[in-house]
């Protein structure tokens, strides 16, 4: 894919919605000098601004569209799942955001970004690199599978690791302790997997073909009411042990 063209000097961006990523995305941009106004709330005046961007929840974009049009050059959302019906782009930082973060948390990361013209798209792909991230193409097509993956590998995945410090706390290992005690494991889990994919990496005792060991870890999930994930998990853990493990080059002689 080609760099964008930087945004034209002067170019006005207006934030709609104030909530956790509209409050750090108006202030990474204001950190590369961008003149950007707001973030302002749903039930607020909009001023006039070459770009709107709407930082609201999937189910209010219609309606913030139908207010904002009128003062949008251009305008666009960073929902991950929500069509462009409404809108003229979509730039979804893939990433997670409580609100905090510095103007840098953009700075390496993906973000998803489609538009109904080229002209369009540009202006994501602009505002993306103007942030430091690496922008995509995702279509309207493939947007809910592309959003899934997104849920998987963060929300999904909390599920997953508030299952495990419920399990620890069982074990009499206390919130806090498992969570830094369990931390590195999940680390090197993702570096691993990373690096290689799941097959390649897998370990345990579904790998092992240890089932009496996963006997007995699916009976200490039921005493924490967690024997219908476990039975879900350790499908698919199953089906990803019977997959073959990519082929590694041997070295050259």
């Amino acid at each position: 894919m080609q760099t964008p063209s930087s945004l034209a000097p002067g170019t006005t961006i207006a934030i709609v919605g104030a909530g956790r990523l509209g409050r750090v995305l108006a202030r990474a941009l204001r950190a590369v000098r961008l003149d950007v106004l707001g973030p302002f709330g749903r039930a607020e005046q909009i001023p006039d601004a070459d770009i709107v961007v709407l930082c609201v929840p999937d189910a209010a974009i219609a309606e913030a569209a139908l207010v904002a049009r009128p003062h949008a050059g251009v305008l666009g959302h960073v929902s991950g799942a929500t069509p462009l019906d409404d809108v003229d782009f979509s730039l979804h930082p893939l990433q997670t955001f409580t609100g905090t973060e510095s103007a840098e948390v953009f700075h390496g990361i993906g973000a998803a970004v489609a538009g109904r013209t080229p002209a369009a798209r540009e202006v994501a792909e602009q505002l993306a690199v103007a942030l430091g991230a690496r922008p995509f193409p995702v279509d309207d097509a493939y947007r809910a599978s592309y959003h899934a993956a997104a849920s998987f590998a963060s929300n999904f995945l909390l599920a997953v690791l508030d299952s495990a410090e419920r399990l620890a706390s069982a074990a009499g290992v206390p919130g806090d302790d498992a969570r830094a005690l369990l931390a590195p494991l999940v680390r090197r889990t993702v570096e691993n997997w990373e690096a290689s994919g799941a097959p390649a990496v897998l370990t345990g005792p579904i790998a092992r073909g240890d089932e009496a060991t996963v006997a007995r870890q699916r009976a200490a999930a039921a005493e924490v009411e967690l024997s219908d994930l476990f039975d879900a998990l350790a499908a698919v853990t199953r089906t990803i042990a019977a997959r073959p493990a990519p082929a590694t080059e041997e070295p050259s002689a």
